[in-house]
């Protein structure tokens, strides 16, 4: 029998973005850039273990926003 996994108990907040709202960023999974919108961070409930933090990113003028692992999320260079 296939041995399942559970997800331990976790909580979700908004946290300060390593950049200000607004800043032209890339999304370096999707090569896309778009604007940072926010941060939320995923803990566990035992112990505050941090499990994931997700940027969430709209493209520059609007458009349908998308979410992205913070750690492969970096500002744009001026060129």
């Amino acid at each position: 029998m296939a041995q399942t996994y559970e997800k331990p108990p976790t909580t979700l907040s908004q946290v300060e973005p390593p950049y200000p709202v607004g800043t032209l960023v890339e999304d370096t999974l999707s090569k896309r850039t778009g604007e940072l919108h926010g941060v939320i961070e995923e803990r566990t409930k035992e112990g505050n273990r941090l499990i994931s933090r997700t940027a969430f990113l709209r493209p520059e003028g609007g458009g349908k926003e998308w979410d992205a692992p913070l750690n492969h999320v970096r500002p744009v260079e001026n060129p």
